[in-house]
């Protein structure tokens, strides 16, 4: 799907323009056009991006075919950045699903590509379709509310993933079986891969409110250090969440150590107090001795049925009381 959109100064905004128009919009330098690439095939973008927009074949060959860790070029008349939007699923295996946006800003326009849906460039299109007022500040005004959407989108699952965590850390004082641990190691595991999102994300935004670039306007350096400061904010509480995560299990660990030595506290009372028991019941079971009064309820065979379930209730009996203090 190709969206485009463009608009002037005084004009009215006007969407679905199609793709014949893209180049004279291009040279008009009183006009804004925003191209938007969304799962369309390779050999239909290439062309666009190649020969309409005249991007640089390396630029297009990493926007259409690699994937790429966060990251800004300078290609003089134009910049190309990769960022990375996250989006949190209910799925235990993979809770984040990370996907690609590589965006071309020049001095009047800006165009993305992406093989999936983003949340942030669907809510600045439908914003615009509302209020026209901010595509009017030129593509470098519209690139920073791109970005900070998708910043903005991070901030909600760092708190959500915050949450997780606290209540991972409630379930191993009540319940500690290998589900908590399980989910520990998700959660941790997911930590680890916002961090990395996270972090050179915010290098790139970094660049952009600090270093010098033609096609971004010394006014609007000031709007990308705003989002460096909420990016650097979701370093640092990440930073803090694998340090609970790590304590977490470490916790984990150590009432699981603690239980176990309940246990074995246990099971040793238990077998010094029938140690005796078992010492006196061997030693008179041997045939050493003759009985001196006769004792013919004792071979008995209703004596035999007692003796035989004393002795398979009795393991069953502390299997269950093993089951029901969840030692086994």
């Amino acid at each position: 799907m190709i969206r485009a959109l463009r608009c002037d100064v005084s004009g009215p905004i006007e969407f679905d323009v199609p793709v014949e128009n893209f180049a004279q919009t291009i040279g008009d330098a009183n006009r804004l056009l925003w191209v938007d690439f969304e799962a369309e095939p390779n050999e239909r973008s290439e062309p666009i991006l190649s020969q309409t927009f005249k991007f640089h074949p390396l630029a297009v060959d990493d926007a259409l075919r690699e994937t790429h860790v966060p990251k800004l070029d300078d290609w003089g008349d134009y910049l190309y950045l990769v960022l990375q939007s996250v989006v949190y699923i209910q799925d235990p295996d993979d809770p984040l699903d990370v996907r690609e946006l590589d965006i071309f800003l020049g001095s009047n326009y800006v165009v993305t590509h992406h093989d999936n849906p983003i949340p942030a460039v669907d809510q600045l299109w439908e914003r615009l379709h509302r209020d026209d007022r901010q595509a009017r500040q030129g593509a470098g005004y519209l690139m920073y509310e791109l970005i900070d959407n998708l910043v903005a989108n991070i901030l909600p699952i760092v708190d959500e993933m915050d949450q997780a965590l606290e209540d991972v850390e409630d379930m191993i004082f009540a319940d500690p079986d290998a589900e908590v641990l399980e989910k520990i190691f998700d959660l941790k595991s997911g930590v680890i891969r916002l961090r990395r999102v996270i972090a050179p994300q915010r290098e790139v935004v970094n660049k952009l409110a600090r270093d010098s670039y033609p096609v971004i306007d010394v006014g609007e350096r000031i709007y990308f250090r705003d989002v460096y400061d909420h990016l650097v904010r979701s370093y640092e509480i990440n930073e803090g969440m694998r340090d609970q995560a790590t304590g977490a299990l470490e916790t984990y660990l150590s009432v699981i150590n603690n239980r176990m030595n309940d246990v074995m506290k246990t099971l040793t009372i238990i077998t010094t107090l029938f140690m005796p028991l078992s010492f006196l019941v061997g030693f008179f079971g041997m045939n050493f001795f003759q009985p001196a009064a006769p004792t013919p309820v004792w071979t008995g065979r209703s004596t035999l049925i007692l003796a035989l379930a004393v002795m398979i209730v009795s393991p069953v009996g502390m299997y269950l009381y093993a089951r029901v203090r969840k030692w086994l």
